[in-house]
């Protein structure tokens, strides 16, 4: 009987270690098996991350942070974590196919997390997703300790909880899960932020500390309104802020490209604030540390060296990105607006990337095609133009840079063809916008119409391609790789280097 007695306390004792689960600065180490036990919480954010990723490595203070304001706050959300590379079963099961992947459980049922990096951006958003959409302001002391607690507060003072404007406000709320909402009636607070029944007022921490909304009383107004008003006069980029910028409904941004050890955000950025007050909501203005090694790519996507610092570039993120270049290195505050104006009113043309063009350009059977000869060359009526739009470090282009090679030594005596390529990430087009690397078009002769070649990557199959007139693709076509302009292959580049 002892023994008996004795082998059902020791198997309590291993049900009880089994069910612990370890914390590491206040985040549950989550494992395959104490997963299910940890969404018994109702509310448990998860990441899932990589122990060599820099994004993951750069979220980890934030995230245990976020995690000891929760618990200073007596909330019920928990935070977790995954290491991918180890349980690679769940990271399968959740479909993370990036890192760091963060995912929301509400008691157990998974969506996707879309806030900010930052400790404060992921309580909010979670206070959010797991609270009501605005929090009731019923004294001054409880308005103040809101406000000191976040960056950002929208208050809505409403007595009428009926009128359209404040469902509207409500709306918003919802819609918004970056910044806290609060709502209130209270005569104290009113007169505390001389603030009138019926207005929303955006408070900050930064700039001018608070702006007041006088537009349209609808959802997508007041989701513009505070998704310009939250982010400073000119927000600085980094990887904290990248999410915002580009995450948000403005769509077209000044870029200001400076050197910290210069000492340019002292002479710029101030001037640059009193600018950007009258373009609110129109463009936002960003502030790029350019003696950052990780802002090299940026600038070489911009076709800039360093020392053309201090610059400014315009972007616009719509469906067909859009660059745009002053005509001077000027960034003085009257050139600033009128940069922006001359925008705004449709008087800038597109700066487009270009090489110089090489004077043995068409010495090699592969003809070399820059911005400025390409039109010229590509739509030549009397000939069908076959064009590789690469990129210097893309392995499949390296891969097939010989079979190229060989088809244009093999129609090199044929008047009617050229085989030619282009460098897409220092060449742009205005009228053809690439997407992958390598992509290959044939310009035909007669109607310049443009045909895209999706078949082999042999010599038969492009042969084919080019005898039919852009008609027929290779027999059989297998899976071809491709890489998007936006993938960093560092594989590529560390060969190259």
């Amino acid at each position: 009987m002892k023994w008996i007695l004795l082998l059902s306390s020791l198997l309590i004792l291993n049900l009880i270690h089994a069910s612990e689960i370890k914390e590491e600065e206040g985040v549950l180490v989550l494992t395959k098996s104490n997963f299910k036990e940890a969404l018994k919480n109702e509310f448990i954010l998860v990441e899932f991350y990589a122990p060599w990723c820099g994004h993951c490595k750069a979220l980890a203070p934030e995230y245990a942070k976020a995690a000891k304001i929760l618990a200073e706050k007596e909330s019920n959300v928990k935070l977790g974590k995954v290491d991918a590379t180890e349980e690679s079963d769940l990271a399968e099961e959740f479909q993370v196919r990036g890192y760091p992947t963060l995912k929301f459980f509400r008691n157990g049922s998974p969506i996707e997390y879309n806030g900010g990096r930052q400790a404060d951006d992921i309580v909010s958003w979670l206070l959010k997703k797991t609270g009501p959409a605005a929090k009731e302001l019923d004294s001054v002391e409880t308005a103040e300790a809101l406000l000191k607690d976040n960056q950002v507060v929208v208050v809505g003072f409403f007595s009428d909880r009926e009128s359209d404007n404040f469902k509207a406000f409500l709306a918003a709320a919802n819609a918004v899960d970056d910044y806290p909402f609060a709502i209130t009636n209270n005569a104290d607070v009113l007169k505390k932020y001389e603030a009138k029944d019926g207005k929303i007022v955006l408070f900050k921490q930064f700039d001018e500390g608070k702006a007041v909304f006088d537009g349209t009383f609808d959802e997508a107004s007041i989701k513009k309104f505070v998704q310009s008003q939250a982010m400073p006069l000119v927000v600085d980029f980094n990887h904290e802020s990248a999410q915002k910028i580009f995450g948000g409904d403005i769509k077209s941004h000044l870029l200001m490209f400076l050197s910290k050890e210069a000492g340019h955000f002292e002479k710029y950025v101030d001037a640059a604030k009193e600018i950007a007050k009258d373009f609110r909501e129109k463009i936002l203005f960003v502030s790029i540390n350019a003696d950052e090694e990780d802002h090299n790519r940026i600038l070489e996507f911009f076709g800039m060296k360093k020392d053309e610092v201090p610059s400014m570039r315009i972007i616009q993120l719509q469906e067909d990105m859009a660059k745009f270049k002053p005509e001077k290195a000027d960034l003085s505050a009257d050139a600033i607006k009128d940069f922006v104006q001359k925008f705004l009113d449709g008087k800038l043309k597109q700066h487009l990337l270009s090489q110089e063009l090489p004077e043995d350009w068409d010495k090699n059977p592969v003809k070399v095609l820059v911005s400025t000869n390409f039109d010229e060359v590509a739509f030549d009526k009397t000939k069908d133009v076959l064009v590789e739009f690469y990129a210097p470090w893309c392995s499949h282009c390296k891969q097939l840079a010989p079979i190229y090679d060989q088809l244009a030594e093999k129609f090199k005596d044929n008047d009617a063809i050229v085989i030619a390529k282009m460098d897409a990430t220092v060449n742009e087009l205005e009228h053809t916008k690439i997407q992958s690397f390598p992509t290959l078009k044939l310009y035909k002769k007669g109607d310049n119409s443009v045909v895209d070649f999706n078949g082999e990557r042999t010599l038969e199959g492009l042969s084919k391609f080019l005898e039919s007139g852009g008609l027929e693709d290779a027999a059989g076509v297998p899976d071809v790789e491709e890489v998007p302009v936006d993938e960093d292959d560092d594989a590529s580049r560390k060969d190259e280097l």
